[in-house]
C-alpha cells in the first residue's frame, strides 16, 4: 500500500496541471528498450525487487535484481563517475568520506528535484553509525559527477538507476538496500589492504557480503553489540538486537554459519600469508573515478555511459578540467596514480651563520631623516665603529635636539610636505666635559608650542643642558671588538641632510691596548619631556615599505 502511495505521488510529480511536462518529467522517463530486454534475457521482470551493491575502489555501482526463480542476479554494472574521500567509512560530518556499510532506501529518500539531476539518500547514519556517534546528513547517490562524501553518477545513469528503483517499488518492494564496500570483498583484497586500521571493520563487512553471495538473497540486517549481524533471529524470542547492547544468543540458517566461518578462515589464512605489496591507507586523491571517464576526460572523442558536465575536477587535481578538451597529461597521471606525490622540496635559503660580522647586516633606516610614526626622526644608519689610539679622534655623541630643533621631527617633516628650505642648525663641537650651568632648568617647548613658533616665525630656543658632575676617567681596557654596542644613556641624533658626510677614523690595530676618551655626556632632555631623539627599542615605521631597529639587524 506504502509503496503503491509513493510511486503514484512519483507519477503526478511528472506532470503539470496544464498537461505540458514538469522539471519531474525525468524522474517518470521509462526504462530503455534495451534495458528492457537485458532484463527479460536474465530471466527478471521489470518491476522485481532490486539490491545496489558499491565499491569504492573499483569506481562500480552493480544493481541485482531478482529472478523468476527468487533469487538475486546481477542485472548491470554502472562505472562510478565521482567519489569522494578515502577507502573506510564516514565518521563526522565534513569529512568527505562517502558511507560504508548496509543502507535502506525507501520511496520517501528518492528526491526527483534534486540539485544533481537526480538522487536518491542513503540513509546515513544508519543504526550502527549511530552506535558508534558518527556524524553527517544528506549523502545521495545522484547524477552530475561532482561528490563531496556522495557517490555521483551522470545524468543518464542515475536516471536509470532511479527508474529501476522507481519500477521495484510500483512491484511491490517496500524498500531496497544498499551495501557500500570500500572494494571487492575478496580474500586477496583484504590482503593488500592488511595495514589498514579499518581492517577489522571490513572483514565485518565482508560477512555480509558472503551472506549475499552464498545465499544470493536479500540479507536480513541488524545491529547490537556495535556490530552488524546477517540473517540472525534471537534464540530468545523475547530478546531483541540492541545497538548499544550486547548481542543476545542467535541462530542463523542451517549452513550459513558453517560456510561464513569457512570463508573466514580462507580470508585470514590469506592474510597471513599475504607477500604482495600493501596497498597505502592512503591516497590523497581524495576518492576516485572509474577508469572509462579518465579514459574520456584525457580523449573527449572517447565513449563513456553518459556525458560529462562543463569542468570535471578528477581526483588527485585541486583544479577542474574542461571536457570539452583533453585534460591535462599531470591530471591524469595523477589521477591514475596510487598516491598523489607530496609537494615538491624548495630548497630553502640558507640559514645566517652564527658568526657573521653584524656590520654585513643590510641597514633598513633610512638616512634622510624621515618622519616616524611616533614624530621622531629615524636614526640614521651609524657606520661600524671601530677602535682607534688617538682618543681624540672618537666622535663624541652630539646633543639630542630639543622638541622644537629643525634637524628632525615633526617640524622637519611638515616643511618638507610644504616644500620650504629648513636650514639646520650646526651640531655642536664636542667636548671633554658638560658645560656647567647655574641657571635652573626651564622647560622645553611642547610639540604645540613648537608648531606655533614655527607658524608665528619665532624661533625656537633648545632647552639649557642640566648641570651634571664630571665623569670620572675609565681606566685604561683593551681595545673592545669592532661596532661596541652604543651606550644606553643617549642614542646618536640623526645627521642633518646638508651636514658634510663625517670620515670613519682608522681601524686599530686589534692587539693594542688603548686608552678610552672620557665619555662626554650628552644633552639630556628637560624635566617633564620626552626627548624625540631617543630611539626606543624595537622596530618604528619610516614610511610604506620601510622600516628601522634601534638594534643591529640579526
Amino acid at each position: 500500500m506504502l509503496a503503491g502511495a509513493a510511486a503514484a505521488a512519483l507519477a503526478l510529480a511528472g506532470c503539470t496541471g496544464d498537461g505540458g511536462p514538469s522539471v519531474n518529467a525525468k524522474a517518470m522517463k521509462a526504462l530503455s528498450p534495451q534495458t528492457l530486454a537485458l532484463i527479460s534475457e536474465k530471466g527478471m521482470t521489470k518491476d522485481s525487487p532490486i539490491v545496489v551493491r558499491i565499491f569504492k575502489e573499483e569506481s562500480e555501482l552493480e544493481v541485482w535484481k531478482e529472478t523468476t526463480s527468487g533469487e538475486y542476479a546481477l542485472l548491470k554494472t554502472y562505472p562510478i563517475c565521482r567519489w569522494s574521500g578515502e577507502l573506510g567509512p564516514k565518521v563526522k560530518e565534513g569529512d568527505r568520506q562517502a558511507p560504508e556499510g548496509f543502507y535502506t532506501i525507501t520511496p520517501g529518500q528518492m528526491n526527483p528535484n534534486s540539485s544533481y539531476y537526480l538522487s536518491f539518500n542513503l540513509g546515513f547514519p544508519n543504526a550502527y553509525d549511530r552506535a558508534w556517534g558518527r556524524t553527517g546528513a544528506h549523502l545521495m547517490v545522484h547524477g552530475d559527477c561532482s561528490s563531496a562524501g556522495c557517490y555521483a553518477m551522470t545524468d543518464e545513469q542515475i536516471q536509470e538507476i532511479f527508474a529501476l528503483g522507481r519500477e521495484s517499488f510500483q512491484g511491490g518492494q517496500r524498500a531496497f538496500q544498499v551495501q557500500a564496500y570500500p572494494f571487492h570483498m575478496t580474500a586477496d583484497n583484504l590482503a593488500r589492504h592488511r595495514n589498514n586500521p579499518n581492517l577489522a571493520f571490513w572483514r565485518m563487512l565482508k560477512e555480509g557480503s558472503d551472506t549475499f553471495e552464498v545465499t544470493r538473497q536479500l540479507p536480513k540486517v541488524d545491529v547490537c553489540g556495535r556490530r552488524y549481524v546477517f540473517n540472525a533471529t534471537p534464540a530468545d524470542p523475547n530478546a531483541r538486537f540492541d545497538p548499544n547492547a550486547p548481542c543476545p544468543e542467535f541462530t542463523q540458517p542451517g549452513g550459513l554459519g558453517e560456510a561464513l566461518a569457512s570463508r573466514k578462515a580462507v580470508d585470514q589464512q590469506r592474510i597471513a600469508s599475504a607477500s604482495m605489496p600493501a596497498a597505502p591507507v592512503r591516497t590523497g586523491k581524495d576518492g576516485g573515478m572509474n577508469k572509462v571517464f579518465l579514459a574520456k576526460l584525457a580523449n573527449p572523442q572517447a565513449k563513456a555511459p553518459g556525458s560529462l558536465p562543463a569542468v570535471v575536477k578528477p581526483p588527485g587535481s585541486d583544479y577542474g578540467v574542461d571536457t570539452n578538451e583533453p585534460a591535462p597529461a599531470d591530471s591524469i597521471a595523477l589521477a591514475t596514480a596510487d598516491t598523489v606525490p607530496v609537494a615538491a622540496n624548495v630548497p630553502l635559503p640558507e640559514p645566517r651563520p652564527a658568526d657573521a660580522p653584524a656590520g654585513s647586516a643590510p641597514q633598513l633606516a633610512s638616512a634622510s631623516g624621515e618622519m616616524s610614526l611616533f614624530g621622531r626622526a629615524a636614526p640614521a644608519p651609524a657606520a661600524t665603529q671601530v677602535a682607534s689610539l688617538d682618543p681624540a679622534a672618537v666622535p663624541a655623541p652630539a646633543a639630542a635636539p630639543s622638541g622644537g630643533a629643525s634637524s628632525g621631527g615633526l617640524l622637519a617633516s611638515v616643511n618638507r610636505l610644504l616644500g620650504r628650505s629648513d636650514a639646520p642648525a650646526e651640531p655642536a663641537a664636542p667636548t671633554s666635559a658638560p658645560a656647567a650651568s647655574s641657571s635652573a632648568t626651564s622647560p622645553a617647548p611642547s610639540g604645540l608650542t613648537a608648531l606655533g613658533n614655527w607658524l608665528t616665525g619665532k624661533s625656537a630656543e633648545p632647552a639649557p643642558a642640566p648641570v651634571e658632575p664630571a665623569a670620572a676617567p675609565v681606566a685604561d681596557v683593551p681595545v673592545p671588538p669592532a661596532r661596541p654596542p652604543a651606550p644606553r644613556a643617549a642614542a646618536p641624533a640623526a645627521a642633518p641632510q646638508t651636514h658634510a658626510r663625517r670620515t670613519a677614523p682608522a681601524p686599530a690595530v686589534a692587539s693594542a691596548p688603548v686608552s678610552a676618551p672620557t665619555p662626554v655626556a650628552a644633552a639630556a632632555p628637560a624635566k617633564g619631556t620626552t626627548s624625540s631623539s631617543v630611539a626606543l627599542p624595537g622596530p618604528s615605521i619610516l614610511s610604506t615599505g620601510a622600516f628601522t631597529s634601534s638594534s643591529s639587524v640579526q
